[in-house]
């Protein structure tokens, strides 16, 4: 008899099947009557729509978010983005906890692989502190957001709907429920701009990054290590975080302020303060949150192009953000570097990159320019709609952004299963290759005889 294949929930496979069942049954839910306001169902395909964009943490959606949904509708949402934001590896373990489960030695090894980390010890630990840090983060996200909301709406609707923001800003999930022309009303409010681009940054620089920062900052509070020693004591990964995080913020919100300065559309009528203010909130929601303070359809050309730039690099690994990741596309620049300048080793802050990550590295960029090639393909057959709009639309689903020049509404049946698939991908793509690339099985164990190339 043949060997007998015996199937084996990996962790790449359990994060599939979770957020797939998620959006099963959220599109489920969010299809019920009870879930619209009207008290009508919506159509299945829209209601999936829906339940992809928020449990992949998008923002994207057919429908008005602000006037189609019941209370009912708009939990369902919320859960699904904190579910998406959180990642189904680390909501698993959460239910493990508060169900009194002991956490085995399989789901240690889920935690450690979705998370990157060198052993299993402390990974309960480090779910507790997410979760605990998430809670925490949200919680002075949904005051600061009261400030605003409870006087416009009242105590009961003011406080929902601080929580509701402060979780899909938090999340990066880019969904709201001010009005239906979203964040545009707030496009001079210092506490909403303030608040959502810190809840963006903080979500979108990943929970390890968080954790490093923390430790260090111990240090130096017991006074085991000066101030001016805290950034070398940080690991490696923190010090790319960091450093590129407020660059891309910078200079994105730099080019924004000149490129839109005179545009009326955009921030031609703004005073400069203000017009500050909208850049620096375009260059933080362009990194995958979907919220807009300005339309972005009214953008000029060179806006466009940063714009797709800032979207398919999108935030950090192992947070709520989506794109390539910030400290991909510094691995791949500083690897470029390194071959120009002719040296035979990639390094960062004094220390060697090796060779697996610049490939990791390479891999993840280069599978989804291919998927965002394929996507973007699909919609200039099915849409009538400018190639603008459709690469704008494909790069910000595929990154998991929110954006859009107005495509969204206006999408065919096919063109929304399209970007249905775009965000699911776009969602998993860089957590699951990361995963497989990071897995023993795949180390060659001969080594060949080298063959000569041309390149350029």
């Amino acid at each position: 008899m043949g060997k007998q294949w015996k199937f084996r929930w990996t962790t790449t496979r359990i994060i599939v099947t979770g957020f797939l069942m998620g959006i099963l049954i959220g599109s489920f839910l969010l299809w019920l009557p009870i879930s619209s306001k009207q008290g009508e169902n919506i159509s299945y395909l829209d209601a999936l729509f829906v339940a992809t964009t928020s449990i992949c943490v998008t923002g994207l959606s057919p429908v008005v978010t602000a006037t189609q949904w019941s209370y009912f509708g708009q939990v369902v949402i919320l859960f699904l983005m904190q579910l998406g934001g959180l990642g189904v590896v680390t909501f698993t373990t959460i239910l493990l906890l508060v169900l009194g489960k002991r956490i085995k030695l399989s789901d240690r090894l889920l935690i450690q692989d979705a998370y990157n980390l060198n052993s299993v010890a402390g990974v309960v630990d480090l779910t507790k502190r997410i979760i605990k840090g998430t809670i925490l983060v949200e919680a002075l996200g949904a005051l600061c957001y009261s400030f605003v909301f409870i006087p416009q709406f009242g105590i009961g609707e003011g406080m929902w709907k601080s929580v509701f923001h402060a979780v899909s800003a938090f999340c990066n999930a880019g969904l709201d429920t001010v009005s239906p022309d979203g964040f545009l009303i707030y496009r001079t409010n210092v506490i909403v701009n303030m608040t959502t681009m810190l809840l963006i940054i903080l979500g979108g620089i990943g929970f390890p990054v968080w954790f490093d920062v923390v430790r260090v900052v111990k240090l130096v509070i017991k006074r085991e290590i000066q101030v001016r020693d805290a950034f070398k004591k940080t690991m490696l990964y923190t010090k790319l975080a960091i450093t590129i995080t407020p660059v891309l913020i910078i200079v994105g919100a730099g080019l924004v302020f000149a490129f839109e300065y005179q545009n009326p559309a955009t921030l031609g009528n703004l005073t400069i303060g203000q017009k500050v203010m909208a850049s620096f909130f375009e260059s933080v929601t362009l990194r995958t949150a979907g919220f807009q303070t300005i339309p972005q359809e009214n953008l000029t050309e060179a806006s466009n192009l940063l714009a797709l730039l800032l979207m398919f690099i999108g935030g950090s690994p192992s947070g709520t953000a989506g794109g390539v990741k910030t400290v991909t596309i510094a691995v791949l620049v500083l690897s470029t570097i390194a071959t120009v300048r002719g040296e035979h080793e990639v390094t960062a802050f004094h220390r060697k990159i090796t060779d697996n990550f610049v490939r990791r590295a390479a891999a993840v960029v280069s599978i989804s320019f291919g998927v965002l090639v394929l996507i973007c393909t699909i919609l200039t057959v099915t849409e009538s709609a400018e190639f603008t709009d459709i690469l704008f639309e494909s790069v910000s689903a595929i990154a998991t952004v929110g954006l859009t020049r107005g495509l969204t509404p206006n999408l065919t049946m096919a063109g929304k299963i399209t970007i249905i698939v775009a965000m699911y991908l776009g969602r998993l793509g860089p957590i699951t290759m990361a995963l497989a690339f990071n897995s023993k099985k795949y180390e060659g164990k001969k080594s060949l005889a080298e063959g000569k190339i041309m390149i350029g």
